[in-house]
């Protein structure tokens, strides 16, 4: 297992992935004095007050996922079209949690037409050079972001990745996990991939040919069956890839030094918290002392 990456880092957070774990883990009857529903608002700043205490970050940010429609659904119309529409109870707390993040003093990044994974993606390219980078989520789609200088911490797992672990379990770089998944599709994204093509015969590909334009490029060098297997989804295997890939160029700049930790108002804080019923997290607030450590779910 991989060590989280030296103190001076820039910690993202993907709001959007934390934000709906919080949602699912904590029970509805969670309310304040008035009933406003908080599950999912407690959920998520107990699980990011955890984490900023688990690893003392230099920077932090925040990035969550737009209402609107992205580029992806654009290029394809069933992109994650099974998943259901956010559940009225949640999409009622996300102002609430913006609340939060923005009393804690940490900038959240987003860009309409574009997920979370994409911003955070980009950000982390952008950090490249200036400062080690550690990106926290519950979504494996990141992992392709993974590289020298930024890591990625699967929160539920409680197991940070580096390129060693991702080289460990898919047996290629993290850079090719988009190859990977043209190849054998995603059900969870609904990403098509080549109909008959499963996880071992798509591995075996790119660890042999590198990308999904080397294999087209070497088809004559492949199996039959696999051949007309590729034949057949040569559009639907380069959607595929383009759907999978995380946009390392959104339009969005990192200002680092707006991501520095800081004294934020803990006066505001204790009042929101009052307000909410988290009088139970105070004690996890930065700068309260080692001792109070909030277990990850």
């Amino acid at each position: 297992m991989s060590a989280a990456p030296s103190s001076k880092i820039l910690l993202l957070l993907d709001g959007h992935s934390v934000l709906h774990r919080a949602y699912h883990a904590f029970p509805k009857t969670l309310t304040t004095s008035d009933g406003e529903l908080t599950n999912a608002v407690y959920g998520f700043t107990r699980i990011f007050l955890a984490v900023l205490k688990k690893f003392s970050p230099e920077y932090v940010a925040v990035s969550f996922d737009t209402p609107q429609a992205t580029f992806r659904h654009q290029e394809f119309a069933g992109y994650k079209e099974h998943r259901p529409e956010m559940e009225t109870e949640l999409a009622s707390q996300i102002g609430r949690v913006h609340e939060v993040v923005a009393a804690l003093g940490i900038p959240i990044f987003e860009v309409a037409g574009y997920e979370a994974d994409d911003v955070l993606g980009t950000l982390a390219k952008q950090a490249e050079g200036q400062v080690g980078t550690l990106i926290v989520t519950d979504d494996q789609d990141l992992l392709q972001v993974v590289s020298d200088s930024t890591q990625v911490y699967l929160a539920r797992k409680d197991r940070v990745w580096g390129m060693g672990e991702v080289r460990e379990e898919f047996g290629f770089e993290p850079e090719q996990l988009d190859d990977y998944k043209a190849l054998r599709g995603d059900p969870s994204d609904n990403i098509p991939g080549v109909r008959g093509i499963g996880p071992k015969t798509a591995k075996e590909l790119v660890q042999r040919f590198g990308s999904l334009e080397e294999v087209y490029h070497h088809i004559s060098e492949i199996t039959p069956r696999v051949q007309k297997l590729l034949a057949e989804e040569v559009e639907e295997a380069a959607l595929s890839k383009k759907l999978a890939t995380i946009d390392r160029d959104t339009p969005i700049t990192l200002d680092l030094e707006k991501c520095r930790t800081r004294d934020f108002d803990r006066a505001q804080v204790e009042d929101l918290f009052a307000k909410l019923g988290f009088g139970s997290l105070l004690e996890a607030l930065p700068g309260e002392g080692e001792e109070a450590q909030m277990e990850l779910l």
